[in-house]
């Protein structure tokens, strides 16, 4: 697929990933429909792209937690460009508390925004991607194949994401709409900064090291090129590809793994 002209909307655009996705799409061309809860700097982040690649990006605010939000996110994007071509559910949030600690509200919140945010935007998207054939991409992660420990809730979510996704590609073989399920491994970006602990509320800061990470430009670079080659599957890096092979293979050693590396964090929970 030529990206040049297309349209494409992208959730959680106000930073990380997202907005390096604005940057990585915008370069090749596309028209764009950004979509955050911070609306003043996705404004910025639109005006910025437009006057960089001179393409067309409109900001639009929307929560993908609440599904008004989601539909009116679409309607806005037909009622600008006429179509879309192309969605990206990237908006995410994480955790990092045991379940023994964690109130429930914190998983509750986990599946709201990474599931039924997704949910909730392709549901409202389907019938114009049906039109144009084009593509639904979920940015999930390798915690939808392997669960990890301090994150039942992200990984809850991100195992229902994919799912959601392979039942929803099945159903698309024969109608021409492309599903992609892209996996980073563990990205520099703010999402663990973000990550709400036992209560709910923000860490503020990551409790790994995040110098030795996958940028999140090197991740959007790759999720374009997957669009643009019509991928189906994305794991990103070598240590996700061998969490996926052991996970089909010798589980009881990668359950042994993950749980030495997570006891190595800052703070360690365990």
């Amino acid at each position: 697929m030529n990206l040049k002209d297309k349209i494409v909307v992208i959730t959680g655009a106000s930073s990380g990933i997202g907005k390096a996705l604005a940057s990585e799409f915008a370069a090749r061309g596309a028209n764009l429909v950004l979509a955050a809860r911070q609306y003043v700097t996705l404004c910025e982040i639109s005006q910025n792209i437009e006057k960089t690649y001179g393409i067309k990006c409109v900001a639009v605010q929307c929560d993908v937690t609440i599904e008004a939000d989601c539909e009116h996110l679409i309607k806005q994007a037909i009622v600008t460009y006429g179509r879309v071509d192309v969605l990206i559910n990237n908006a995410g949030i994480s955790m990092r508390a045991l379940f023994k600690d964690a109130e429930l509200k914190v998983l509750r919140s986990l599946m709201d925004v990474n599931f039924w945010g997704t949910v909730n935007c392709t549901k409202y998207a389907m019938p114009a991607l049906l039109a144009s054939k084009g593509t639904v991409v979920g940015v999930s992660s390798i915690a939808g194949y392997k669960g990890l420990p301090g994150r039942t809730g992200y990984s809850a979510s991100k195992f229902a994401m994919n799912g959601f996704l392979d039942a929803l590609r099945v159903e698309n073989l024969k109608t021409g709409v492309h599903v992609m399920t892209a996996c980073p491994g563990f990205t520099a970006s703010n999402i663990r900064n973000t990550a709400l602990n036992k209560a709910g509320v923000s860490q503020g800061e990551s409790s790994l090291d995040e110098q030795k990470m996958m940028s999140s430009e090197e991740v959007a670079k790759r999720i374009a090129d997957g669009v643009a080659n019509q991928s189906r599957t994305l794991v990103m890096t070598g240590q996700g590809k061998l969490t996926v092979l052991l996970s089909k293979f010798l589980p009881g050693l990668l359950d042994k793994l993950v749980y030495n590396k997570f006891a190595k964090e800052k703070d360690p929970l365990f």
